[in-house]
């Protein structure tokens, strides 16, 4: 998976501005993708170049010109071709749980306060996502696959706060 899939995804429901992706990203993939806006534009002028994306500029009253970006049907085969490939063999990469692996030379304060820091922002990440899911579903806004994503996000912090809760008790 490489940002180009994700943003044909995206693109693949209807046209967006830059700005509209990137806030797409945060509103549905914030917990298991991410992607700036320093990646998403670079990403989008390479993608226009392929011929994977069209790009519309689209006048605003009192604002500058906002680029509106549509999927190409080479863009379309793109997305489906990726689509049809099994997925990726997932990469981990966790300063947090390096710094765990490695904690029985640190002393112990330091790792306490590494646990209860890391149990308070996977609370927090886990109560945005909630908020976000229940929002979404209250509206509508979700299909079956997309509130099934959010819901194994949700399983997967649960199980790191239990986790870390119970190491913390003992």
């Amino acid at each position: 998976m490489n940002i180009q899939d994700v943003i044909l995804g995206i693109l693949s429901e209807k046209p967006h501005s830059g700005y509209d992706i990137k806030r797409h990203f945060e509103e549905y993939f914030s917990f298991f993708f991410d992607a700036s806006f320093g990646t998403i534009y670079p990403t989008l002028s390479k993608m226009e170049k392929l011929g994977l994306i069209s790009r519309e500029a689209v006048r605003q009253e009192g604002k500058p010109d906002k680029n509106m970006f549509t999927i190409t049907p080479e863009g379309e085969q793109h997305f489906q071709k990726y689509l049809r490939q099994p997925a990726e063999k997932e990469v981990l990469r966790s300063d947090f749980l390096m710094h765990l692996y490695f904690g029985d030379m640190a002393d112990e304060e330091t790792m306490h306060t590494l646990l209860r820091e890391a149990l308070r922002a996977k609370q927090e990440m886990y109560d945005d996502l909630e908020h976000k899911l229940q929002e979404l579903d209250k509206i509508g806004k979700l299909t079956s696959s997309q509130k099934l994503c959010m819901e194994l996000g949700l399983v997967q912090y649960e199980a790191f706060i239990r986790k870390v809760q119970s190491a913390l008790e003992s």
